[in-house]
């Protein structure tokens, strides 16, 4: 398989953004899981007083679960006490669950080089392994299987989006007087494909795993998504290819092609998300099918799930779901349930369509959850480097999605993004779309680089700056 020239990123470099991650982000990430699962065995506890006296078996049942999720959070205590002194990391115990054996041999490779510890294995593999770890402390307790101690943290961000999915649900009904015109007027169509562009790159500011100090309104403020927000933001975009896809996805009209999506975030981000489909298959004719790629476990925080994925357009339908706004008004309260009806139609007649709804789906999306760079994926995973083959565009979202294609190791930042992404170049028409949140960045002019490197700007991993890049496949794929 595949190896790229360069060392990937690691904690060694204590002036990386890896270093940091292991030092302050994932504890406060497994701080925050001991805490949610805390507050729950607080809450069953009071729960117990209330039920014991009339129902004995709801008390036991409560009483099982309480034991073990003391577990779980012992579990979680001792990986942050070895985590934070350079520990080894242990095999990950067989659950019944996918990939054990996988990153298992990968951990053992590791071993023979002695970078089988917290701050000396791969970024990464470590990133990934850690959270196929905390996914086994909760499948070994009956009670806690199959739990995502996200879940909750992912809902209460998405609530807070409530005013900018008002404000992109009103733009998008107005487009609706205009859809027999658009499909005529590619140019229209292009000015409208790269306002959605920015939308989706910019819905990546609520990477929870990430934004640990952001409030509410900050974050509202990240998802803005007006015009001029949008243009002020073209500045910060380094690698910029939106002309480059617009101008290949332009040949496709007609043809009904599929578009397959490999989600990033939950939450506001999936609903851009959605949107974006809706608008390349609705109001263009290049595309018919659009297929989403979730993860299939808890993963970085805010990964999509499946769970995730149905729960987005329930929540989006229900008239409680997001709080009072100043903002919000009848007509966009409309406008909102009218598209994601219409989302629920097309999720109803396959024309949007999960990967684990699909034949041999939930095999191909376990590739997702693995901890390997993608240039290895037509030997790791063929079923799914042949699916995307036939894919007329496959979009990437995000950065870890990008740390993967990339591979995550030290290319220097002029290394053009096909030589980057290895054996997979060409495989299939790919677009990435990223906001800069790890160290691992190709395709930029070196001057550009150098110049920010000397203002001292933090664009590798600050969320401020982005990258947008597509190749297409081989001809005739």
């Amino acid at each position: 398989m595949f190896q790229a020239p360069y060392p990937p990123y690691d904690p060694t470099d204590t002036s990386g953004f890896s270093y940091d991650t292991v030092v302050k982000r994932w504890p406060i990430i497994l701080t925050n899981i001991i805490d949610h699962v805390h507050r729950l065995l607080h809450d069953m506890t009071l729960e117990i007083q209330q039920v014991r006296d009339s129902d004995v078996s709801k008390a036991e049942e409560l009483s099982k679960k309480i034991a073990e999720g003391q577990e779980i959070i012992s579990e979680i205590s001792r990986l942050k006490y070895r985590m934070a002194r350079d520990h080894d990391l242990e095999n990950i115990p067989q659950d019944g669950d996918i990939l054990v054996a996988e990153y298992n041999a990968e951990l053992e490779s590791l071993k023979q080089t002695s970078r089988d510890t917290w701050f000396r294995a791969p970024w990464l593999y470590a990133e990934c392994y850690l959270y196929r770890l905390i996914r086994t402390y909760f499948n070994q307790r009956t009670s806690w299987r199959g739990y995502d101690p996200f879940s909750t943290q992912k809902e209460e961000i998405f609530k807070n989006s409530g005013a900018a999915i008002y404000q992109i649900a009103t733009t998008m009904h107005e487009l609706e007087s205009e859809k027999v015109k658009l499909q005529g007027d590619s140019d229209k169509l292009e000015v409208l494909f790269k306002e959605m562009i920015q939308m989706c790159l910019w819905g990546n500011a609520t990477d929870l795993s990430l934004l640990t100090h952001l409030s509410p309104s900050d974050i509202e403020h990240l998802q803005t998504v007006g015009r001029e927000a949008q243009e002020a933001r073209s500045d910060f975009i380094l690698k910029d290819d939106q002309g480059a896809v617009w101008s290949y996805i332009k040949t496709l009209a007609n043809q009904g092609r599929r578009l397959d999506f490999v989600l990033d975030n939950a939450g506001f981000e999936l609903f851009t998300d959605f949107v974006f489909a809706d608008f390349l298959v609705t109001y263009t004719p290049y595309f018919s099918q659009v297929v989403f790629h979730p993860k299939l476990f808890p993963w970085f925080v805010s990964d999509v799930t499946p769970t995730d994925f149905a729960n987005t357009i329930s929540s989006l339908l229900s008239p409680t779901f997001f709080p009072p706004n100043s903002t919000t008004t009848p007509d966009s309260v409309a406008h909102l349930q009218h598209m994601v009806t219409r989302w629920k139609n097309y999720i109803d007649k396959g024309i949007f369509t999960l990967t684990t709804d699909i034949s041999n789906g939930q095999k191909m999306t376990e590739f997702w959850n693995g901890p390997w760079p993608y240039w290895n994926m037509n030997e790791l995973a063929p079923e799914l480097g042949q699916w995307l083959s036939g894919s007329g565009l496959v979009i990437f979202k995000g950065d870890l999605n990008y740390r993967k294609l990339a591979g995550d190791v030290k290319w220097p930042v002029s290394t053009p993004f096909p030589t980057a992404i290895g054996p997979l170049a060409g495989s299939f028409p790919l677009l990435s779309l990223r906001t800069n949140k790890a160290d691992v960045a190709v395709g930029i002019d070196e001057k550009v680089a150098e110049n920010l490197d000397n203002k001292g700007e933090k664009w590798r991993t600050s969320g401020k700056y982005a990258l947008v890049s597509f190749l297409p496949g081989r001809i005739n794929q």
